[in-house]
């Protein structure tokens, strides 16, 4: 033969040699406990080895490109087509090889985050193969249509899906009537006022010879404490419909907030402080009450949401806030003279904010119908807020993972003070006074 082969058997008989020398070398590791002990020499002469190997493999490799060239060179004319295929690969760049689906995933940088599943973790993002991932044999691609024409639906042709319509919402909330404040604590400690005996008087100088002494006012003070509560709750979704409904996924969001803020509202207002419940205004020891019935004749309601923030004046806390129901509210937006002219809902009318006696109205089904609260909110009570009101995700739930399903948790902590009970006054609607 025309290519002497002598020198290529001769790497190849050292190339094995070399293998066969640093297998002896691995078999000589010593293994302890899972951990493997390798001296300095043992470690220097596989590494020489393998350089060694990288080496011979390489010169092997061209030596066998050129015997394959020269074969072709030393045919005759007419030679087979695929001898000549045979030379061009030898010099043509290989073409590219494709991975397999479980090839690509495994060298997904997603799943070396997960360090070959060591982390005990979800991966950052599912994994996405590409055409290029599977030699383009279109894996990702879908068909024209996905079900057959037996079956719904029928025909061929788009669909166009209408938005969804969702319930309606309040726009007035309780916790307007506070100004914001948060906290880290996860319990606010304070101290309520409970009585205050107020002696000053005008005082001589003098009592006959003897300085004049001066009146004692008293005041009566207890501890309290405001536990931070939890309000929450979840909806199950699954993954897919999420993916490729975007606007559902909304939906479930802007639902789960809002059902906090209904529960919000009605732990502020009237909370049995039992369990994991605040501890509501209405519900708060100390508070005034006012009885519409107590009022003089022809008294309206608006008329004794008047007198009760008298008595929250009298107190020394002006009110800035009341809470009523929606159907009492109307009652009062609805009230005429006898010459059928409103009386106090002209300004509201014309699209001003609603206020009766010059305090902001907040009207809500959170609070009892026939029942009214007139107070200095901020003042007379705090809001904290330890968390405020966010939106989670995890598959991490049951079986969830293996169902491909996730949890939607909405979830706030808050806390709420009542200081000042006196700066409120519980309004009972029981009936018209007497004529």
């Amino acid at each position: 033969m025309s290519f002497d082969e002598s020198r290529l058997r001769e790497l190849q008989s050292a190339l094995r040699a070399k293998m066969a020398d640093n297998k002896t070398i691995a078999d000589n590791f010593k293994i302890e406990d899972g951990v493997v002990s390798v001296s300095t020499e043992q470690k220097s002469a596989f590494d020489r080895n393998m350089s060694d190997i990288k080496e011979i493999k390489s010169l092997i490799d061209g030596l066998e490109s050129l015997r394959s060239v020269d074969q072709w060179g030393d045919a005759p004319a007419g030679q087979s087509v695929a001898a000549a295929a045979a030379a061009a690969s030898a010099v043509a760049p290989q073409s590219p090889q494709f991975k397999s689906i479980g090839q690509s995933f495994i060298d997904s940088p997603e799943f070396k985050h997960l360090q070959g599943g060591k982390n005990g973790a979800n991966m950052p993002a599912p994994y996405v193969f590409t055409k290029s991932d599977v030699g383009g044999y279109g894996y990702n691609v879908k068909d024209i249509y996905s079900a057959l024409p037996s079956g719904t639906p029928g025909s061929f042709g788009s669909i166009e899906r209408d938005a969804i319509v969702v319930p309606p919402m309040r726009t007035k909330r309780v916790r307007d009537l506070f100004p914001s404040r948060t906290t880290t604590a996860a319990v606010i400690e304070y101290f309520r006022m409970t009585g205050f005996t107020n002696n000053a008087a005008a005082v001589a100088e003098r009592s006959g010879s003897s300085f004049a002494a001066k009146p004692q006012s008293s005041m009566t003070f207890v501890g309290e404490q405001a536990p931070v509560r939890t309000l929450a709750h979840w909806e199950a979704a699954h993954r897919n419909v999420l993916a490729d409904e975007p606007q559902l996924r909304s939906i479930i969001d802007n639902e789960l907030m809002y059902g906090l803020r209904l529960q919000e509202d009605t732990q502020i207002l009237s909370g049995d402080g039992s369990g994991e419940n605040l501890t509501g205004i209405l519900e708060t020891s100390g508070i005034q009450d006012y009885s519409w019935s107590e009022g003089l004749a022809k008294d309206t309601k608006a008329d004794a949401i008047r007198r009760a923030a008298t008595l929250s004046f009298l107190a020394y806390y002006e009110p800035t806030g009341v809470v009523l129901h929606p159907s009492d509210w109307e009652d009062i937006e609805l009230s005429k003279d006898d010459n059928g002219q409103y009386l106090v809902a002209v300004s509201v009318a014309l699209g001003g904010q609603p206020r009766l006696w010059r305090i902001p109205v907040v009207d809500t089904p959170a609070i009892t119908p026939g029942t009214a609260l007139v107070g200095a909110f901020g003042t007379g009570a705090q809001l904290y807020d330890r968390e405020q009101a966010s939106i989670r995700i995890s598959e991490q739930h049951a079986d969830f993972f293996v169902r491909n399903a996730i949890v939607v948790l909405a979830e706030q902590r808050l806390a709420l003070a009542v200081k000042r009970p006196e700066a409120f006054v519980k309004v009972t609607f029981d009936a018209a006074p007497e004529a």
